[in-house]
């Protein structure tokens, strides 16, 4: 298993892998974003990054897509959005490695903080992110905006 930078021509496989992920999160039908848009997203505009986990067939298994937030009392913060690792690939040490690497790519931004969101019935998620230390933070209510 290889972890690499997300480059043009990844776009399908990570948008396949969001839609699996949206699928497992009970939400098939909220993914709006296209195949299209990510890839001006990811690599024209830059307003994301990814990171993707190829198996040996050099197949695209894993992903991690953050970018730079800010927080008024912190100030720099990377905010992962989405993190996925297909089942069949799991457990062997390379979700780990991956959450690492943004952890580094984090530090190497000088950020403050390393957000995200897990939803609250995913036990194995966040059974995860406690195994590094996170901090789940039951105060906060997510607010949202659709447009």
């Amino acid at each position: 298993m290889t972890i690499r930078e997300a480059k043009l021509g990844d776009e399908q496989a990570i948008h396949g892998l969001i839609c699996e992920l949206a699928l497992y999160e009970k939400a098939p039908d909220e993914v709006t974003n296209t195949v299209e848009k990510l890839a001006i997203d990811l690599f024209t505009d830059r307003v994301c990054e990814a990171l993707v986990i190829e198996n040996e067939d050099s197949e695209i298994v894993g992903f991690a897509l953050y970018y730079l937030s800010y927080s008024t009392w912190k100030g720099r913060c990377l905010y992962l959005e989405d993190f996925y690792v297909q089942p069949d690939f799991r457990r062997g040490g390379i979700g780990s490695s991956l959450f690492l690497r943004v952890v580094e790519i984090a530090k190497s931004w000088d950020a403050k903080r390393m957000d995200w969101q897990v939803l609250d019935w995913n036990e194995p998620a966040i059974e995860f992110y406690k195994k590094h230390q996170a901090v789940l933070d039951p105060e906060w209510v997510n607010g949202r905006l659709f447009f």
